[in-house]
């Protein structure tokens, strides 16, 4: 059985890692949390490490 989906429950740094590097790995990932605040957090911290990622021309 091959892993195709991953959903992470919390969205802290931890949880967001987590969401980061799986979707990188081409997983289709979700992320989920209590409070939409937090998944927006969340996505900020994504969004802020793959923009380091970019900056430092590891990624696209």
């Amino acid at each position: 059985m091959a892993i195709k989906k991953v959903c992470v429950i919390g969205s802290g740094t931890m949880g967001s890692g987590i969401a980061q590097v799986s979707a990188q790995a081409g997983y289709e990932t979700t992320m989920v949390d209590v409070k939409q605040e937090f998944l927006d957090r969340g996505m900020s911290r994504i969004k802020s490490s793959l923009g380091k990622f970019v900056e430092k021309e590891k990624i696209k």
